[in-house]
């Protein structure tokens, strides 16, 4: 599927803002944010591969086993995967099947893009809903995991429950812009 946003020589789209100015507001907030988590999510993949090839060198090279280095690995990947899925959602990024949409007329495939958008939104609320309770365990309870290194595991719990409460907002903001609209940005204001 190609949005073409990433095709050479595409027409740059017009800045366009919800209309609804709370909205407006909502939206602004997540785009800083999600700016701030791909950022990091840069730096966690890069600090991820050089873990991970310290890793096998220190075992390759000299025959010394590490035991951090996998959960370590993971915890930021999952801080990548969960943060910045609402960077992917904004551009509207993540797999979709598209089979319909060249067959339905743009008014259906505008309610069909509507629906979606608000079932997505329900099922992240409840998996955001269910994160925090799940991070609320971990943290009371002070869960950590079965390895040698034992990280607690409250820090993958609260990754995925903000990226998750994050992915909800930026739903919520894709739902409530196709029942309120958007305007022309002003100049100057992104």
């Amino acid at each position: 599927m190609s949005h073409g946003f990433e095709m050479p020589g595409a027409a740059p789209a017009r800045p366009a803002v919800p209309a609804w100015a709370p909205l407006a507001w909502l939206a602004a907030a997540l785009e800083k944010f999600h700016k701030l988590a791909v950022f990091l999510g840069m730096i966690a993949l890069v600090v991820t591969s050089c873990i991970l090839t310290y890793s096998v060198v220190v075992r390759y090279f000299l025959h010394h086993p590490t035991d951090w280095q996998d959960e370590a690995s993971v915890f930021m990947l999952v801080g990548v995967i969960f943060l910045c899925s609402a960077y992917v959602q904004s551009l509207r990024g993540h797999i979709g099947i598209e089979a319909l949409a060249g067959f339905l007329s743009p008014a259906v495939n505008r309610a069909r893009m509507f629906i979606v958008d608000l079932l997505s939104f329900l099922f992240c609320a409840f998996f955001a809903w269910k994160s925090w309770a799940l991070f609320h365990e971990a943290w009371v309870d002070g869960q950590t995991t079965s390895s040698t290194f034992a990280p607690p595991l409250w820090i993958p719990y609260s990754m995925m429950a903000l990226g998750m409460t994050v992915l909800t907002l930026q739903l919520l903001v894709q739902v409530l812009v196709r029942i309120t609209g958007t305007v022309e940005a002003k100049e100057g204001a992104q």
